[in-house]
């Protein structure tokens, strides 16, 4: 007998869970929306909710499940907002920015390039969460980060624009 992983293979030490109201038709919307990989789903016996459902993005791996409020676990819609967001590092992310868009997404701020370095835009996916789409596309020294923050934070958002 071999002796077991302790941390599977293909994971990394954090793995995302999230919560949404119709976690079936959710992991066909990151099917479509993000070129998710449905690895595994397992249902409650009557088959109404999903219970624990993986999905691969990219080389990251995504627990999703429906609410189960008797458990602690709401979705956005449930909490009118969520605690967080996902940053996603893509090869392009106006491409991956307008597939989501395309599946059904909802634009929160447009691909822009932005004074720390990325392209970045963010979307509400149909469930509540937030997803930032980000291409690495420039090298910021820390000094040049001081200086665009100092400048972004000040109001002056053309001079960050200038910086970067």
């Amino acid at each position: 007998m071999s002796e077991v992983q302790r941390i599977p293979s293909g994971f990394h030490t954090i793995t995302p869970t999230i919560f949404v109201r119709g976690a079936a038709q959710a992991i066909e919307f990151y099917k479509q929306a993000f070129g998710a990989e449905e690895i595994s789903r397992h249902t409650t016996p009557d088959g109404s909710k999903v219970v624990h459902g993986e999905l691969k993005v990219g080389d990251s791996h995504l627990f999703i499940c429906d609410e189960f409020p008797e458990w602690g676990a709401q979705s956005p819609e449930t909490l009118n907002g969520n605690s967080g967001a996902f940053y996603l590092y893509v090869e392009n992310s106006d491409e991956s920015f307008n597939r989501a868009v395309n599946a059904g997404a909802t634009i929160i701020r447009a691909v822009e390039d932005t004074f720390w370095g990325d392209r970045v835009g963010v979307i509400s996916d149909p469930y509540g969460h937030k997803w930032n789409f980000s291409t690495h596309v420039r090298d910021v020294t820390p000094e040049e980060m001081a200086a665009a923050s100092e400048k972004f934070f000040s109001g002056d958002e053309q001079k960050a624009d200038a910086a970067s």
